[in-house]
């Protein structure tokens, strides 16, 4: 039996017609996101601009407004880059020509959701699932966009009141790296097991696409470098999962990971990322 939603707001709960009994995959996202739909601005780059200019952007928004840079030829978005498109590069070209001789449109990912306000959460992850990317934009007008990534979907989760606990979230074995690890073999990890953070075995440390992407930038986007996939990655510092021991419920890890810059959870030997909590929400 699917879990049932109902939310705290009252504003909210005046909106959707539906009562407390609704399944939230079935509202849309205006219905749950109101005045904070088209709250996150839409961060753009030139089709034109260099790689090296979409990856700075990206150390500057991963995770922290959105997950990826809308790449646009003129006013007209045209599709997407993500910590995805610079590690894949920088895993086959490993030296500063991908940097420098690229233009962000040759690595761009074409398959850009548009949504609305009427478009529905369970509508929504399934876009997301057939480009395996959580992101999507808003049309606004007058070639302004906003952003809907996963931090807009934990807004949902942090407001619901349903009984669905983190316990009935499918376990997933936790991909590790040991201490002797290279970049270059984490981003074959992250590349094969399409994922963005790797756990430092026997920690609650990881590694991920954004740290990668600063530390590239810090080499000065590996010019005069052509050994980065041999570096070892014990040269950075690491983020810190949360560990939580409770059977935390679905409004409780959704606030948990809102706040985190980096959010990942790790409970009873599993980790637990945004984007199970968007697929929770998205069941139907």
């Amino acid at each position: 039996m699917l879990p049932h939603f109902k939310y705290t707001d009252h504003a909210l709960k005046s909106s959707i017609l539906t009562g407390s009994s609704s399944i939230i995959s079935n509202q849309s996202l205006g219905e749950l996101l109101q005045n904070s739909l088209t709250s996150t601005p839409c961060v753009n780059v030139r089709k034109d601009a260099k790689v090296k200019v979409g990856a700075g952007m990206l150390v500057q928004y991963l995770e922290t407004f959105t997950d990826s840079v809308v790449v646009r030829d003129g006013t007209k978005p045209i599709g997407v880059i993500g910590g995805r498109e610079i590690i894949r590069g920088v895993y086959k070209n490993p030296s500063s020509d991908f940097f420098e001789m690229k233009q962000v449109e040759e690595i761009t990912d074409k398959r850009l959701n548009v949504v609305t306000a009427d478009t529905s959460v369970n509508k929504l992850i399934s876009l997301w699932k057939e480009v395996g990317r959580a992101f999507a934009v808003i049309d606004m007008g007058n070639d302004d966009y906003s952003i809907i990534s996963v931090k807009k979907l934990l807004e949902i989760g942090m407001n619901s009141t349903s009984e669905f606990h983190i316990s009935e979230i499918p376990k997933k074995k936790i991909i590790t790296f040991g201490k002797d690890a290279t970049f270059g073999e984490i981003m074959k990890l992250m590349l094969e097991n399409k994922t963005r953070k790797i756990v430092f075995e026997g920690t609650n440390q990881f590694i991920n696409d954004r740290i990668i992407i600063e530390t590239i930038e810090k080499f000065d986007y590996l010019l005069g470098n052509d050994n980065f996939l041999d570096i070892p990655v014990s040269v950075v510092s690491l983020e810190e999962a949360k560990v939580v021991s409770e059977d935390l419920s679905l409004s409780d890890i959704s606030k948990i990971m809102y706040e985190m810059s980096q959010p990942l959870v790790i409970h009873e030997n599993s980790v637990i990322s945004p984007w199970d909590i968007c697929n929770v929400l998205g069941k139907n």
